[in-house]
């Protein structure tokens, strides 16, 4: 919110701390790696209002206290209550031409900016304190249990009526409520929602960078409200209760495009939901951006511009297999080229790809759909997984018959692909002579760059790292990287990275994801392995004595250069 030196200049000036105080304080709040800000208020050297009041004074701001200020119903919720919560900021007047806007972080310009747009009003910022934003905060609550009360009463989980159930998906709180998960959902980057009914009440939840977070607890009289608004919204049947049902939606704005697959299962206290967000605005990616560092890049794009074979991506699901084939075809899609998918489902929609949807209702297999475009005249061929031998076969014979094909498989490293096709019936042969690629990811958190500190890890650590990996080979392959001295390296000597956690971060510690990757190129004696059926370590073995870098090494990598955590590296990447 304000740097050390500005604040310590400040509170001097101002006579609140003595200079003595102030410089140990500055140096205790360094030790611990905190803002002197935070540590001031953590230790109690000067209280919250005072504090405020000089940073109020620091930014030209009046200061206000929410307290005892009753906030009329519809300024309240220009702001959604998630937002106002995770980021201690709330509307709480309004004039003509300006809605009155208090928060505890001036600087965070971000959130501000996003509330200037969704409400399209010009702010007028006010500054006030954690406590004051905390006793605003419960008067979200106190208008939706007003307006939940002129509820019909849906406390038991009866079946209502079509007619009802549509009356209640138009029911305003509902609507606000509905909208409220979306927009913070989009807010957040989050990439799914789930709606979970429990005994008592209705729990939400988001995932964020691959990890479910709470967000709120709703009462349970609103449980059937929210289904019927969602099924309404996805055009799905609103007197269907007993069978699992799939649909989706989208919300266009100037600002964003989100596509909303929505499916919907019956569960033991009444209808889950899940709401996966698939962004139709975001810019492609290019290689190095998705984390390819510069040898595996280069390995992987001389791989691409081959004119026939196979690239399989491995990894396990929400790895982010689909977003690098995706990134791999955005690469090869040019007006000479045919590139024809069949996927399962369609996640974003590409410009002169010809992409196809499977449907195992009426028999449309991944398996039908890739004999179906091999009579399209392909040039490149994506098919979004290999489950069976079937489809295996095919993509073999397309690859052998001049197409570049690009697939998933499940598998939890490269060196292990070869065998989870002869597992599914594939001649040896024919996997060697047509595979020429196998990329393993995984996908690791970034470290929040607003937050971020460094340290050194302690022997405990180390303790346990050393049983998951081999720390030798690891501190020998920073050293070949040029990633740390080899004068006597040890990994306690060794800087590593981690976020302390902000409101940007929503104080996490992580801000958006990376991949770590192990790209095993099909060489001459790489075949000659899997054409001996040879066990997976040996494969591995293989590649490594070819210079390949594991999935832990990169994710090291990343670790000495502040990208992502050990921690990270080490929750992805372990078997």
């Amino acid at each position: 919110m304000i740097s050390n030196k500005k604040l310590k200049e400040l509170l001097e000036k101002n006579q609140i701390l003595d200079t003595q105080k102030l410089d140990e304080a500055d140096k205790e709040a360094k030790n611990n790696q905190q803002d002197l800000f935070n540590y001031l208020l953590e230790k109690g050297l000067i209280s919250a209002d005072i504090l405020y009041g000089q940073i109020a004074s620091f930014y030209n701001m009046p200061l206000i206290d929410l307290k005892n200020e009753n906030i009329r119903k519809d300024i309240l919720f220009l702001i959604p209550e998630p937002i106002a919560q995770t980021h201690e900021i709330i509307a709480f007047n309004q004039t003509d031409d300006k809605v009155k806007v208090a928060t505890t972080d001036p600087t965070d310009l971000q959130t501000i900016e996003f509330i200037k747009k969704k409400i399209q009003a010009e702010l007028e910022l006010y500054l006030t304190t954690p406590e004051s934003i905390q006793e605003a905060l419960k008067q979200y609550h106190q208008s939706l249990e007003a307006e939940f009360e002129n509820l019909a009463d849906h406390k038991t989980n009866k079946e209502l009526p079509e007619k009802d159930l549509k009356q209640l998906a138009q029911d305003l709180p509902i609507i606000r409520v509905v909208d409220t998960l979306l927009e913070y959902a989009i807010f957040e980057n989050a990439s799914d929602v789930h709606i979970e009914p429990a005994e008592n009440n209705v729990l939400i939840r988001y995932r964020i960078d691959g990890i479910l977070h709470y967000v709120m607890t709703l009462p349970k009289n609103l449980q059937s409200g929210l289904v019927a608004r969602i099924k309404v919204l996805a055009n799905l049947k609103l007197d269907e209760h007993r069978l699992p049902q799939d649909g989706r939606f989208k919300i266009t704005t100037p600002q964003y495009k989100i596509s909303f697959r929505v499916s919907i299962i019956p569960i033991f206290d009444g209808e889950k939901v899940v709401m996966r967000l698939l962004s139709e605005s975001n810019k492609t990616l290019d290689l190095p951006e998705l984390g390819l560092q510069k040898e595996p890049f280069e390995i992987v794009n001389s791989n691409i511009k081959k004119p026939h074979g196979i690239i399989l991506v491995t990894g396990p699901t929400g790895s982010g297999k689909t977003t690098t084939l995706y990134t791999m075809m955005n690469k090869l899609n040019n007006q000479e080229v045919n590139i024809a998918t069949v996927e399962d489902p369609i996640e974003y929609r590409m410009p002169r790809i010809n992409q196809s949807q499977i449907n195992p209702k009426i028999d449309f297999t991944f398996a039908k759909g890739l004999r179906a475009i091999l009579r399209q005249d392909p040039d490149i061929i994506m098919v979004g997984e290999i489950r069976d031998k079937e489809t295996a076969e095919i993509a073999i014979n397309a690859a052998m018959t001049g197409h570049l094909v690009l697939s998933t498989l499940h598998t939890n490293n490269a060196a292990s692909t070869p065998q989870r096709l002869i597992n599914m019936g594939i001649q040896p042969f024919l996997i060697s002579s047509t595979t020429n690629l196998i990329i393993a990811q995984r996908l690791v958190r970034k470290i929040c760059k607003d937050c971020i500190i460094s340290y050194n890890l302690n022997k405990e650590t180390i303790n346990q790292l050393a049983k998951y990996l081999d720390i030798k080979n690891v501190l020998q392959f920073l050293i070949k990287g040029g990633l740390v001295s080899n004068i006597k390296p040890s990994l306690d000597s060794i800087l590593f990275y981690k976020g302390k956690g902000c409101k940007q971060c929503s104080k996490t510690g992580y801000k958006g994801r990376i991949g770590i990757y192990e790209i095993l190129e099909i060489t001459p004696a790489i075949a000659d392995l899997i054409n001996k059926e040879a066990p997976t370590d040996q494969i591995h073995a293989a590649a490594l004595a070819n210079n390949m870098i594991t999935l832990m090494q990169d994710g090291f990598m990343k670790a000495v250069k502040a990208i992502t955590s050990v921690e990270e590296v080490l929750r992805v990447s372990q078997e």
